[in-house]
C-alpha cells in the first residue's frame, strides 16, 4: 500500500499500556481493516461501537464494505480515549460525545465584515465586467 501524505491526529491510542500519538494517513477513505489496524482494536469492537454511537457512521460500498471516512477515524480515536483512558462507560461516552457536539454547536459564528450596498454594487459590477471578458474571449 502506498502512502501519499501522512497528515498527524493529536488524538492518541494506547499500545502496550503506553500512551503514544496516532499518524492518519491523508486519504479520503478507509477499510476497516485499515482503521482496526490504525486504532489497534479488532474489526468486531468498531462494528460493535457503530450500533452504540451515532457518530460513528461509515458508508458502505457498492460491495458492501464499510468505508470509514476521515471524520470516521477521529470519532473512532475519541471513541477509544474516553472510554480506555478516561474510564467511561459506553453511555457516559455516548453522553459526552454529545456534550462536545453541543459545545461545537454553540460556538461563536465568525465576524464577517459588514459591507456597505454600495461597496457590494460595486464588486458585482466588477465581477459582471470581468465575466463579461471572459464570455468575448470564447
Amino acid at each position: 500500500m502506498i502512502n501519499m501524505g501522512v497528515a498527524k491526529n493529536m488524538n492518541v491510542g494506547k499500545t502496550r499500556g503506553r500512551v503514544s500519538e496516532v499518524v492518519v494517513p491523508d486519504k479520503l477513505y478507509f477499510r476497516i481493516g485499515e482503521v482496526s489496524e490504525l486504532c489497534h482494536l479488532p474489526a468486531y469492537v468498531l462494528r460493535f461501537w457503530e450500533t452504540e454511537f451515532p457518530q460513528l457512521k461509515p458508508v458502505k460500498s457498492s460491495t458492501g464494505q464499510r468505508m470509514y471516512r476521515r471524520k470516521d477515524v477521529d470519532a473512532v480515536l475519541r471513541i477509544k480515549k474516553l472510554l480506555y483512558e478516561e474510564g467511561f462507560t459506553i453511555a457516559g461516552a455516548r453522553q459526552q460525545l454529545r456534550s462536545d457536539l453541543k459545545l461545537e454547536k454553540n460556538q461563536a459564528p465568525l465576524p464577517f465584515p459588514s459591507q456597505s450596498v454600495s461597496d457590494l454594487r460595486r464588486i458585482r459590477h466588477g465581477l459582471q465586467e470581468i465575466l463579461g471578458m471572459l464570455s468575448a474571449r470564447r
